[in-house]
């Protein structure tokens, strides 16, 4: 029996449609696999990115830290320059009681020690130096050389730092994706920056009181910025009126921060000696041995007793007289060298201060876990002739490497450097992801 000839052919139109639809199949793979690849190197690219964006702004941050922190580092070697400064001048006015012999070195070893008549004997070695402890001899140049900085230069810096960081970021943030895709002409590669934190994360503060009790409280670490007070009595009793009295030899000084964040320096010492009269009994006659005071300005307070234009000598009027005519002073007071103060206040050498000035931390009403994120977006046509788009969110947050000495939770700042950065895709999910 022979085969039916018409149905020759029939399997071969079956194998040619499954052909057609196993190379349409094959096709639409190829292309979703295209599409994927794209989409994963977008993402791989965009994520690199978005962290190097978030990378610029932690350094930023960072540096910003570090630049708060070399401010107080120049407020306190302001500190030890002024105090400097003063020593030179309480050198220089002292070595000039020593040479005129009021009092006698002598006489101070005899009634507080050796020690003190050799410490008075030493000041000859400062001779002139007072004349060097203006605000144009050495010191008073240091201090205004970063007096300089602080305003001029760290203050400029920080302000720029903080206004074009956002063209640093988008920079870096280009430069990624351009190694990225190197096929792809520079301008076609547009990323669009969203949900941008930085803006309201740093704010220029005012110098206000916590900054100002920084600043004294760094100054306490050094020893040579530390009062220098001291009272020496004699042993001997002096008068049969106040037997409990004696001759006193004191050493006032000091280093201070006003509330407007400038230094002041003054030193002075006296020798108090105890006199008695049927007039006012028991008082100090105060013979001055050295004096100096450094303000930040002529409108600057001095702190301790002094008056204005006080006496060069007494040949005219006995101390105590004009003590009761001219001042509110106890004559009995035993805290302060107050008429080497006046002394101090008429020979002042001034030394010109702009105060502390406005620094960058971190806003207020950020809470504890602020952070500078932002959203990157990308599209691109891929080679199947579709558009491939990804987005990607990265941040920079203050995070301790470790916990604080005393246990506490410490607030983001800029005065310390311990900003990262991060991905941070769940933070930054947008309406229809």
């Amino acid at each position: 029996m022979q085969p039916h000839r018409g149905q020759r052919g029939q399997v071969l139109v079956l194998g040619l449609l499954l052909a057609g639809l196993l190379a349409l199949a094959w096709l639409r793979y190829f292309a979703g696999g295209q599409v994927v690849a794209a989409k994963t190197r977008m993402v791989h690219g965009l994520d690199a990115a978005a962290y190097s964006g978030a990378l610029v702004q932690a350094r930023t941050l960072n540096f910003l830290a570090y630049l708060n922190r070399a401010q107080l580092a120049h407020q306190v070697a302001m500190a030890h320059l002024i105090t400097l400064g003063s020593w030179a001048h309480f050198g220089g006015t002292q070595a000039g009681r020593l040479a005129q012999g009021n009092p006698p070195a002598y006489l101070i070893g005899m009634l507080f020690g050796p020690a003190h008549g050799q410490a008075y004997l030493s000041a000859a070695a400062a001779t002139g130096m007072d004349l060097q402890a203006g605000s144009g001899g050495p010191a008073g140049q240091a201090y205004a050389a970063h007096e300089s900085f602080v305003h001029d230069y760290a203050r400029g810096l920080a302000r720029s730092l903080v206004r074009d960081l956002p063209d640093a970021r988008m920079a870096a943030i280009q430069a990624v994706l351009r190694a990225h895709y190197p096929e792809i002409p520079a301008q076609d590669l547009q990323p669009v920056l969203s949900a941008d934190a930085w803006p309201g994360l740093v704010r220029f503060h005012p110098a206000d009181a916590p900054l100002t009790t920084l600043v004294r409280d760094l100054a306490k670490l050094y020893r040579f910025l530390d009062p220098r007070d001291h009272t020496a009595s004699s042993p001997w009793v002096v008068s049969a009126r106040c037997p409990h009295l004696r001759h006193e030899l004191r050493r006032r000084g000091g280093t201070a921060l006003d509330e407007q964040g400038r230094w002041q320096a003054g030193d002075t010492e006296s020798f108090h000696a105890l006199r008695s009269n049927k007039w006012v009994g028991c008082y100090y006659r105060e013979y001055v041995m050295g004096w100096a005071w450094l303000p930040a300005g002529e409108g600057q307070a001095m702190a301790g007793e002094h008056v204005d234009n006080p006496p060069e000598n007494f040949a005219d009027q006995d101390f105590w007289r004009w003590v009761q005519a001219a001042t509110e002073w106890d004559l009995l007071g035993r805290a302060d060298n107050p008429l080497g103060n006046s002394y101090a206040l008429a020979n002042r050498q001034p030394w010109a201060s702009r105060g502390l000035p406005d620094y960058p931390d971190v806003a207020p009403g950020q809470g504890p876990q602020a952070a500078a994120g932002f959203v990157l977006t990308l599209r691109l046509p891929s080679q199947a002739g579709m558009t491939v788009h990804a987005r990607s969110a990265a941040e920079s947050l203050f995070s301790r490497p470790r916990r604080r000495a005393d246990g506490r939770d410490e607030a983001p700042n800029l005065f310390h450097p311990y900003w990262h950065a991060r991905l941070a895709a769940p933070l930054f999910q947008l309406p229809g992801d």
